[in-house]
């Protein structure tokens, strides 16, 4: 089984912002995506940030997957200061540690699920013997094993979302952050991605899921709501939703 969801110790939180502010400049006025947000995420915690379009959740991923920087405040992972790290010590915090799915699968047309899955090692510098090793354990993990040399017009909007799903598991990052993960799916299949991000916490991976869906974002034991570029409702699910 591909998992990690160890923390920097024993009861240290795995994410850790702090008063955490980003500002945009539009023209003369200034847009505060974020506000001042503060929160921790535990080792294996399965948590939903959900709100609105222009809450701000799009720019809280991408500071929580390391895309971007905050103006101000800090972001720890690991107890390792980020919030200040430059854009190549952001790409391998990224590579090492955090895997992403997205909406739209972002796989190559061209190329096939195992190449797919197989580019963060390939940018990593691993063997290729450890690579074909992984990449298969990868794709077992999610239920393809059968699909590997399909390309992605050969393969179901759900079977290409499982592949992204392999893609983030490769590296065996602690963190899965899925943004809109079912987004592009009908509801059967959106089910079944569901069920998979289950399996996969159950591992030991963090898992964050950005939504605007309220039934998607109850399959998570957290859910973080953010409105205007601020918490509004942090709550916990003691069922999963489920």
């Amino acid at each position: 089984m591909i998992a990690n969801g160890a923390g920097a110790g024993d009861g240290d939180p795995l994410i850790e912002i702090q008063n955490v502010r980003k500002l945009y400049q539009m023209g003369e006025a200034e847009v505060r995506a974020l506000d001042g947000v503060s929160f921790t995420i535990a080792p294996s915690e399965y948590i939903a940030i959900m709100g609105p379009s222009g809450s701000g959740k799009s720019t809280l991923m991408n500071v929580l997957g390391c895309l971007d920087s905050p103006t101000s405040g800090t972001y720890r992972l690991r107890g390792i200061l980020v919030s200040e790290m430059n854009e190549d010590e952001l790409a391998r915090i990224r590579n090492r540690e955090i895997g992403f799915v997205f909406q739209t699968f972002n796989l190559l047309p061209r190329a096939d699920a195992f190449h797919n899955v197989e580019l963060p090692l390939i940018y990593r510098g691993m063997r290729e013997d450890e690579r074909k090793a992984r990449v298969a354990k990868a794709m077992e993990s999610v239920g393809l094993a059968d699909r590997m040399h399909h390309r992605p017009s050969e393969l179901s909007g759900g079977q290409r979302q499982r592949v992204a799903i392999a893609r983030a598991l490769v590296t065996d990052p602690a963190i899965i952050l899925a943004d809109e993960p079912t987004g592009n799916l009908d509801s059967a299949t959106g089910e079944e991605i569901m069920e998979l991000f289950e399996e996969i916490n159950v591992r030991g991976n963090t898992v964050i899921l950005v939504t605007h869906e309220a039934d998607v974002a109850r399959r998570a034991r957290r859910i973080v709501h953010i409105r205007d570029g601020v918490i509004a409702h942090d709550e916990r699910v003691a069922s999963g939703g489920r």
